[in-house]
């Protein structure tokens, strides 16, 4: 029994007369009672009562009837839900990120901004390991990861910058470079204890103008244990600066480097050819997320 069976005898249920019926299928009435008499074959009994004058369902025929009209539903429903999925209207999205990402903004922006304008679609988020991102991604369990550049991108990951920011000075609040009245310049950080955050690149940069090899002597990973160590006096941290806007802890402050600023950029990477949702996704990104 087939789809169009159920169609053709719901639709002659509604009407109980053949010609009618068969004029809403837009088949010949012949030919309606040939797929109504295959129908009642197949189940071995009677589903209508025929007259000269009048059609009517039997006590067998009015329970087929609600269970026809239940199969058609649910088939109407995966059709639409079919066809919404397609269309990226729902299903999943796993984002990735870097702490220094959330504590920027951006990532709650792009995603508050996402949901607003996708409401089916679920948005999964999660903080990991800066290194470890671009694999997910690759590997497609992880949709778009948001990152801090520079990095290098395996083959077939596309970077899209959605962040402009540059590095500064973490450092503990009773260290002699914190009270000086001018920006400390790199080469007063030569011999410094340094705690670095997962992006080495500002550390590196600031260890070359300042003609010196980093003391470095603690990598707890997230931003925010990094400040926790730089706050316990461990050591100071090339950090982004959009962090000293979010993460205050006593014992802490933040300072501007002299010289030209370091840039540090967020970036989301995903691949060129992704789910038709993370497409979706990036595309905002190329409409919203530049600054």
């Amino acid at each position: 029994m087939e789809l169009r069976h159920l169609r053709y005898f719901t639709v002659l249920a509604e009407e109980l007369h053949f010609a009618r019926a068969a004029e809403r299928l837009n088949i010949a009435p012949p030919t309606l009672t040939v797929q109504i008499q295959e129908i009642e074959r197949r189940l071995g009994t009677p589903l209508l009562v025929r007259t000269r004058r009048s059609v009517a369902l039997t006590q067998a025929g009015a329970i087929f009837l609600r269970e026809a009209q239940a199969v058609l539903a649910r088939f109407e429903r995966a059709e639409t839900v079919g066809r919404r999925a397609a269309q990226g209207q729902i299903g999943r999205l796993d984002i990735g990120y870097v702490g220094s990402a959330a504590y920027s903004g951006v990532l709650q922006e792009q995603v508050r901004l996402f949901r607003r304008s996708h409401p089916d679609v679920d948005v999964h988020t999660r903080e990991l390991v800066m290194e470890e991102l671009p694999s997910l991604v690759r590997a497609g369990e992880i949709d778009v990861g948001f990152v801090r550049l520079p990095m290098a991108l395996p083959a077939g990951l596309v970077g899209r910058t959605v962040l402009h920011d540059h590095f500064c000075l973490a450092l503990p609040l009773d260290h002699p470079l914190a009270r000086q009245a001018r920006n400390p310049s790199p080469r007063q950080l030569a011999g410094e204890p340094l705690v670095v955050p997962e992006q080495l690149a500002g550390t590196h940069e600031i260890a070359r103008r300042g003609g010196f090899t980093p003391v470095i002597v603690a990598r707890p990973g997230r931003m925010s244990a990094v400040l926790i160590e730089v706050s316990l006096g461990t050591g100071l941290s090339i950090v982004p600066s959009s962090v000293r806007d979010v993460l205050r802890l006593p014992h802490l402050c933040f300072r501007d480097i002299a010289g030209k600023p370091i840039p540090s950029e967020v970036a989301a990477i995903f691949r060129a050819h992704g789910t038709v949702i993370s497409e979706m996704f990036v595309e905002q990104l190329g409409d919203h997320g530049k600054r």
